[in-house]
């Protein structure tokens, strides 16, 4: 060490020197958000990603990152209470092109279904559609009382449930192997608009239970594909 040096000035740089302010987004490009073709609306809006630098591709940074979107949003509707997830698949241009990732319901919809005096049946199912996607559905039924019922509740037995569960895994298996995912899509659709005047399943054939006359059920599904 020379004779006369202070150490401690020269290792951090001029003593008090202001860190130079960078913009972050100055190094970030946007890109638009598109949604499947079997969404009456394609534009979701926007997204952010760091350009690319060297060995790093921006492209790279987008191809696997979901988007939830409301299905009011996606169909211009106002059944506002089912969420879609949407995953980035390929990018062209300055374009992301998304495809069907998974569907779910708002939390204070689900709350809201859950009451006493009812049985709740849940039940799910791994199957594979004819074009190779594997979809995993979850599926949740409630009983409900008949016209005219004077009893306060509707409990289902542990036979009927098992015997319920077991017909709901039967009909989501039968529906979803014999279709593409498109064609899944388009019955979630159709049954997401109707279930409330009419009681649906995945196809566009009401349900009916023959276990107990006075127990009505309907059913939501959750579905998430995985690879």
């Amino acid at each position: 060490m020379a004779v006369g040096k202070n150490k401690r000035l020269t290792k951090g740089g001029k003593k008090g020197a202001k860190k130079k302010i960078v913009d972050p987004f100055s190094k970030k490009d946007w890109y638009d958000v598109k949604a499947p073709a079997m969404f009456n609306i394609r534009n979701l809006g926007k997204t952010l990603v760091t350009r690319t630098q060297g060995t790093r591709i921006a492209s790279d940074g987008l191809k696997g990152r979901v988007f939830e979107v409301s299905l009011a949003d996606l169909q211009n509707d106002e059944v506002a209470f089912r969420k879609f997830k949407l995953i980035t698949e390929d990018v062209q241009g300055k374009n992301c092109l998304t495809n069907f990732h998974g569907m779910d319901l708002t939390r204070d919809k689900m709350c809201s279904m859950v009451k006493k005096w009812q049985t709740m049946i849940e039940a799910h199912v791994d199957v594979k559609t004819t074009d190779g996607y594997l979809l995993r559905l979850f599926c949740v039924g409630f009983t409900k009382k008949r016209t005219n019922q004077i009893r306060k509740t509707s409990y289902a037995q542990h036979q009927q449930v098992r015997q319920i569960r077991k017909k709901m895994m039967e009909i989501m298996t039968r529906e979803v192997q014999t279709n593409d995912l498109k064609e899944v899509v388009n019955k979630l659709k159709y049954t997401i608009h109707h279930w409330m005047a009419h009681l649906y399943l995945v196809n566009q054939n009401p349900v009916h239970c023959h276990c107990q006359p006075s127990l009505i059920f309907f059913f939501l599904f959750f579905v998430y594909t995985y690879s």
